[in-house]
């Protein structure tokens, strides 16, 4: 989902990306990204808010076979809790990533 400007929103500064119930969160180009799946939503009034969220933290490296990309899995009720606790999984895994390329 682009914005009208060509560029991707963002949540705390990485890219956001929805696919109907599936979001993306960071950058492709970063060895990590994460995968929120919203699995159940509820009505409130007019809107429709997600219910439970599964978050996953996955290596973007293509040469992986699929099972072995996945490295964590949590659920979260609601899309804030979901992406509050991806952002954390996140900047944590890309932070250990650059410290073991300096190293």
């Amino acid at each position: 989902m682009n914005t009208d400007n060509g560029t991707f929103f963002t949540y705390k500064g990485k890219p956001l990306v929805r696919v109907k119930d599936t979001l993306y969160y960071g950058d492709m180009h970063d060895p990590y990204v994460t995968k929120l799946d919203i699995k159940s939503k509820k009505a409130d009034g007019s809107l429709e808010l997600s219910e439970k969220v599964i978050v996953r933290l996955m290596a973007t490296d293509p040469t992986l076979p699929p099972n072995k990309m996945i490295e964590k899995t949590g659920e979260r009720d609601g899309l804030y809790e979901a992406l509050d606790m991806a952002s954390y999984w996140l900047e944590k895994k890309l932070s250990d990533a650059k410290k073991e390329v300096k190293a």
